[in-house]
């Protein structure tokens, strides 16, 4: 039923994204036709515009709808290889979980291959990025990074974790290049935007305040929409991201024993003496960061399943807990689908939507530190 529904509906909704999203020559706030993105009409940032501009071109003007849902089922397996490989360098997750990551998400293959949204797109350079940095090549990896960035800014819900790691791997001198990296490319990409209209460009393309539609939403239908329309509670949700950042940070992250301060220094001058990073303490760090940061999401909708649908078993896993039997942690993922499958959104899909977050959250808090006082070393860093 659902490959049919699926084969019935693809090229009505591919169509759409494709002249939606490449139909339009953007001037970002200035003259010309402006480039829209999904139901809130917003822009995004250069990397989209390049990106589905040549995907418009290369499907015939947004009319050869098979091709492009060729080149999102391409999309669609290299990020599964992309994500096999960031497992595989971890061995945490037991090998029978990866039927579910590819077999078990209806919402997962919809949002690749029936609505050809930004947001894999985004998540393939993501995931480059990790395994760039797990190779030692931080250079490359902050780049690939900023090229993620540049298609949706959903990713910079893992730069708090990025910037953790580039402290504590070079410390805060050695670190300026490689955000200088992040900066250069979204400079570069952005450059003919940003000489016609700057101020249009930034606002619209990184609008942390843009407002979203209620009958969107997955993660807090249970609330009166004049409450999740208010700014009381979205400043409330950043206050709770952030202070739950923090925490992670000084307690989970940072476990020397010096003052966290300690990670502006030259690790060479440090009085622990720094170490090459482990595959499962950058991928922990960063998995963790970006999971923190959707848990306080103002709003999820539907295509933001595939930010964190991933590293869901990572973070499942990771942690061993006696508690946690394998059985309930497949519960918790089957909810998880279950919640971002019900359409609309319920109360009661929201609820244990959230429910199976704070299982997360509780056993990445009570887990094993993933950063011991005694760390192996590893191969030197780029």
């Amino acid at each position: 039923m659902a490959a049919a529904r699926l084969a019935r509906e693809a090229p009505v909704a591919a169509g759409a994204a494709l002249h939606v999203a490449g139909g339009r020559l953007p001037l970002p706030g200035g003259g010309g036709h402006h480039l829209l993105g999904h139901s809130q009409g917003g822009m995004y940032p250069a990397g989209f515009v390049y990106i589905f501009m040549g995907l418009y071109y290369a499907t015939g003007r947004g009319t050869d709808i098979r091709m492009a849902q060729n080149i999102f089922a391409v999309l669609y397996l290299t990020t599964l290889l992309l994500v096999f490989l960031i497992y595989h360098q971890t061995c945490k997750v037991p090998p029978f979980v990866f039927f579910f990551m590819c077999c078990a998400s209806y919402r997962v293959h919809s949002i690749f291959v029936l609505r050809l949204f930004n947001d894999p797109v985004a998540m393939a350079l993501l995931f480059l990025s990790i395994n760039l940095l797990l190779a030692q090549r931080w250079g490359w990896g902050c780049c690939c990074f900023s090229l993620a960035v540049s298609v949706k800014m959903n990713v910079l819900l893992f730069a708090p974790g990025l910037l953790f790691l580039l402290l504590t791997q070079f410390g805060f001198r050695g670190a300026l290049p490689k955000l200088g990296i992040c900066a250069g490319i979204q400079v570069l990409l952005g450059l003919p935007f940003l000489l016609e209209n700057p101020l249009g460009y930034l606002s619209r393309s990184f609008d942390l305040g843009r407002q979203f539609l209620f009958r969107w939403t997955v993660n807090w239908r249970f609330l009166p929409e004049a409450l999740f329309l208010h700014r009381a509670f979205h400043l409330a949700l950043l206050v709770a991201h952030l202070t739950l950042l923090l925490l992670f940070a000084f307690c989970k992250w940072h476990r020397t024993g010096e003052s966290i301060l300690s990670l502006l220094r030259d690790p060479s001058k440090r009085k622990v003496p720094s170490q090459p990073l482990t595959p499962n303490q950058i991928v922990s760090t960063l998995f963790t960061s970006n999971f923190i940061g959707i848990c306080f999401s103002r709003s999820l909708h539907y295509q933001f399943y595939v930010w964190y649908f991933h590293t869901l078993p990572y973070l499942l896993w990771a942690t061993p807990a006696r508690w946690l039997t394998h059985l309930l942690r497949l519960l918790v993922l089957g909810l998880i689908e279950l919640s971002w499958n019900t359409y609309p959104s319920t109360s009661c899909s929201s609820a244990a939507l959230h429910l199976c977050h704070a299982v997360i959250l509780l056993q990445l808090w009570l887990g094993p530190q993933p950063f011991p006082k005694s760390i192996q070393h590893g191969k030197k860093a780029h």
